[in-house]
């Protein structure tokens, strides 16, 4: 796989105080969360986790994108909502590592309209795109 350049149009900054048991803001102050681990992995999960903001990351770029392509495409995709989950666990090498599955729920096309949709908009979604090779990512329509 090969590193791409990009045109830089935007930079996000947040800084994290005690990794993920304590506090990540942004620099301009429109994110200012408590982060704790999650009670699957013995926190006390009284406050968001990373995965939850990348789920929410994820989800929202990708909603994005499948604008984006719909758009190309002249598909109505109003109404549409797209849910991430991402999953954390052990990997054989000792480590952590992380899953993600997209689903899309597309009221106003067919299946196999919304399949398609949801397959560009994953070539096209910068989350996916910086994953892609190095997580498993399922995608699915609702």
């Amino acid at each position: 796989m090969t590193i791409r350049d990009i045109t830089i149009a935007y930079t996000a900054v947040a800084t994290a105080e005690n990794g993920r048991d304590g506090r990540v803001s942004s620099d301009d102050g429109n994110l200012d969360v408590i982060v704790n681990p999650p009670k699957a992995l013995g926190g006390s999960g009284t406050g968001t986790n990373p995965e939850q903001l990348f789920a929410a990351g994820y989800s929202a770029c990708f909603q994005g994108a499948l604008g984006v392509v719909a758009r190309q495409e002249k598909a109505d995709i109003s109404g549409s909502t797209v849910t991430a989950e991402v999953s954390i666990g052990k990997t054989a090498e000792g480590g952590f590592g992380l899953e993600v599955a997209i689903s899309a729920t597309i009221p106003n096309v067919d299946t196999a309209t919304a399949r398609s949709l949801v397959e560009k908009a994953h070539q096209v979604c910068p989350y996916s795109n910086a994953t892609r090779g190095n997580i498993k990512v399922e995608l699915s329509v609702a």
